[in-house]
């Protein structure tokens, strides 16, 4: 049995906002009968550009969470970003999920479904629009689209890498 929510809350000492995606009844059945466990995944991020995922298991569903929450704020990640949006357009895969990743104009707003938007809410990027092709599986289509954002990269960033300046790119171009 899949419980699907999502709840916001906003830790006063560390400004992260947490998504919990998913929870679910795990069921061990064992010679005394059967054992009920909880599985969490929980979306964190500070709404400036960091954002990580996590999945943590327990005896009670707030054990979970809580797990699932420290190892998402332990594999946080950097994502690139132009104001309110991505720099340009990108894909991540994970699995058997598939996700596009576009730039959008501003007052666009999230135009993502499910675990996706959660994390762009996580991150702080407001106008973008993400589509999932192939599996909705949510934990695959949030991994999906961490890949997308980690391949990103800013202007500054890519000239570095060829040991010239963003204007010096600018003008070949």
């Amino acid at each position: 049995m899949a419980i699907e929510r999502e709840k916001e809350t906003k830790d006063k000492e560390s400004s992260f906002v947490d998504h919990v995606a998913d929870v679910r009844r795990v069921t061990k059945v064992t010679k005394g009968g059967k054992r009920f466990s909880f599985s969490a995944f929980v979306i964190t991020g500070d709404q400036d550009g960091r954002v990580g995922v996590g999945s943590g298991k327990g005896r009670e569903a707030a054990q979970a969470i809580t797990k699932a929450t420290n190892r998402a704020r332990k594999s946080l990640i950097q994502i690139s970003r132009r104001n309110r949006t991505i720099p340009y357009s990108v894909q991540g895969k994970h699995g058997a999920s598939k996700v596009i990743v576009h730039p959008a104009s501003k007052g666009t707003g999230n135009i993502a479904g499910g675990a996706a938007r959660s994390i762009c809410n996580a991150a702080g990027i407001e106008d973008v629009l993400i589509k999932s092709i192939r599996s909705s599986n949510n934990i695959n289509v949030a991994k999906a689209t961490l890949n997308a954002f980690a391949k990103l990269r800013t202007a500054n960033h890519l000239a570095r890498l060829r040991g010239k300046t963003v204007k010096q790119i600018v003008e070949e171009a």
